[in-house]
Order: structure tokens, then sequence, then C-alpha cells
């Protein structure tokens, strides 16, 4: 059956969404709703749907599913609204700040039986689903240790760090979500160090620029994640999974998968520079998951309790680098 879709926002992160439902056979792309109705009205232009209200998507018959693509703080509520409006409910990253408002949303969601996925993209990239596999076969033997660097090369502008939540919340909280992932054991204690390094600015805003993260489980594995704000090379994106038998990796895109030896050196080109581009794959396959649970009826690949975990990582380690201090998950869940 061919999903159609309203996309609630036309931003950046709308726009790339709009992109992976058009790629995919099974979906269409019905209307789109924005704040701003030149926003909207490019992404209507471009994928030839209409322009309505959020409240008219709610009542549309011809929507069998929303994106929701707003800022952050609208999140928890239109998750509410959708799955009381029998519609099933694909959402971005968090589903709120606050770890209780999204306990009590996901309280709505399941009183509904609304489906509900929460977009983490990074789980879809082919290389890291490539990783994935092979600890799943068991070619690696027992995961001992994750190490995961995500480096930005800038800082997005002051507007999105006041509202953002701050680094762990905002970029650290895909990594803790690929820990979880990878580990395959919940993190029991989180210790994280956190500076301002790049730009006084972020401080000032309350926030950190350059983090590091120690997540440990309950039979001692650990991920160890590393994220900066600046990385003047490109958009840095690696994963390395140490096991009993052996590790398996997963190095950067670059432009292209080149090599030139020269007598002056070896050469390739640069990396990727911009998550729009480094995970054009990832976001179509996070589409066609979405789409797969909606007429299968189906789990989604990742969860509303995905995002609860994950933002609960995110709260310890932002409470461990304030205070130096490992920090137990429990203290936050509960």
């Amino acid at each position: 059956m061919t999903v159609k879709f309203g996309l609630l926002g036309a931003g950046r992160i709308g726009k790339v969404h709009a992109r992976a439902i058009r790629s995919d056979a099974n979906a269409e792309l019905v209307a789109v709703a924005d704040a701003f109705p030149a926003a909207a009205e490019a992404i209507a232009n471009e994928y030839g749907c209409a322009i309505r209200t959020i409240e008219e998507i709610e009542a549309s018959s011809d929507i069998d599913a929303v994106v929701i693509c707003t800022p952050t703080d609208t999140h928890a509520d239109l998750i509410e609204r959708f799955a009381r409006a029998g519609k099933a409910v694909f959402c971005e990253k968090p589903v709120d700040l606050s770890v209780a408002r999204v306990q009590d949303c996901l309280k709505v969601v399941e009183e509904t039986g609304a489906t509900l996925m929460v977009g983490f993209n990074r789980r879809f990239d082919p290389d890291f689903m490539a990783v994935k596999a092979a600890i799943d076969a068991g070619t690696v033997g027992d995961v001992e240790m994750v190490t995961i660097s995500s480096r930005d090369p800038g800082a997005p502008p002051a507007d999105y760090i006041k509202r953002s939540g701050g680094i762990f919340r905002d970029m650290t909280i895909h990594d803790f979500d690929m820990a979880r992932w990878l580990l395959g054991e919940e993190p029991e204690t989180v210790m994280a160090s956190a500076s301002v390094l790049t730009d006084p600015a972020i401080g000032e805003l309350g926030d950190y620029d350059s983090v590091n993260v120690i997540l440990r489980t309950a039979s001692g594995r650990q991920a160890i994640i590393t994220n900066s704000r600046r990385a003047t090379y490109g958009y840095d994106q690696r994963i390395e999974v140490l096991g009993s038998n052996g590790s398996v990796a997963a190095e950067n895109m670059r432009e292209a998968n080149i090599e030139i030896a020269t007598a002056n050196g070896f050469t390739r080109p640069p990396l990727l520079n911009f998550f729009m581009t480094r995970y054009i794959a990832a976001y179509a396959n996070e589409i066609a998951g979405f789409i797969k649970a909606v007429n299968g009826g189906g789990q989604t690949p990742t969860t509303g309790e995905d995002g609860l975990k994950a933002l609960a990582l995110a709260d310890a380690a932002l409470l461990s680098a304030q205070q130096g201090r490992a920090v137990k998950v429990s203290e936050i869940l509960g």
C-alpha cells in the first residue's frame, strides 16, 4: 500500500524527509504545513504536493502518516495530537527535552495504539548497518568496546543553540542511540567531560562544543564517544567495534573513494561536508523502515522508547559534566 504523508515543517530537515519520501515507490507526499509560507511553497513547488495547515492535515482523510520536522518544543504535543487523530507518526529526535514529558507522551501513544517512530537516521546508514550485521553474525565475537567519533565541520547558529537543549541532547544523542544499538546492552553509568574550545560564544549560551563520554554496561562493556563542533577537514563520522575475536570499523565517506599517488605523496579527496549529503541513503532507508511498519502493523525500527533512553543518557552526561562524577542512568529514569 502506498503510504500518504503530511509533512509538518519545511525547513532543512523537512526538505531531507521530503526527498526521502519522494525516493520511495511506496510513499506519496500529499501535503506540507509550515508557519512560513515561502518554505511551504518551496516544498510544494518541488514535489507537487498541497499546502495545508496542521489542522487541515489532522483532519485529512487522504493522509495516513505525518513526519514531524517542527521545532523540538512542539514535538510531544504534535505526537499526541496525531496519535489521537489515528495517524502514524514519524518524529525527528528528540521527542522533548524533558524526560518526564517524553514519558507522558509515550503513555498517550500506548493508549491510542498509534505507530510512532523516532528519527535516529544513523542506524540506517549502509556502512553502519554492515557493522551491526557483522556483530550480529558473531564475526568479531562478543562486543567489548565501541568507539564513536562524531564531529561537525562547524557549530550551528546561536539561535539554534539556544533552543537545542545543548550538545548532549542535540548532537551526542545520535551517538547515544548508536552506542545502545551496537553494545547490545543498556548502559548503566555515564561519565562525561565537556569544554568550550571552539567559540567562547557557545559557552556564553550555556553550552559546550567539545565533549567526551564513557558509557558502561552492567557486564563492563564500554562505549567511548567523542564530539566536537569544529572539524576543519569535514564531517567526521567513524565507528569501531572491538570484540573478543576481532574488530569491525566504518570509516568516513569522501567525495570520491579514490587515492592518488605521486612523487609528492598520497592524497585522497576531502570528506563529505554536510549531514544532508553524508546521510542521503540513511534517510531513505529510515523512511522505508517506517513505511514497512505502517503497512505491516509491526514495531517501528526505532521507537519512542529508544528516544526516551537516548535522552536519559544525554541528561546523565550533562549532569556528569557539571558535577564531575559518574552518573547512573537510574538517577535520571528513576
